[in-house]
């Protein structure tokens, strides 16, 4: 059997349980998450204060 990616799990989970409402907290966080990334780089940081 394949194995799957996280990814892949959480979208089987919310199409077979038809939980769309988790929809968009999942994306908020990823973009959180790769908000947080993305500050760690020195040549991003300016740019990424000047949003807030």
């Amino acid at each position: 059997m394949a194995r799957q990616s996280l990814l892949g799990d959480i979208w089987g989970f919310l199409r077979v349980r038809k939980v769309w409402w988790l929809l968009p907290t999942i994306i908020v966080l990823l973009l959180m998450g790769v908000l947080a990334v993305a500050s760690q780089v020195p040549y991003l940081a300016p740019f990424i204060y000047a949003l807030f």
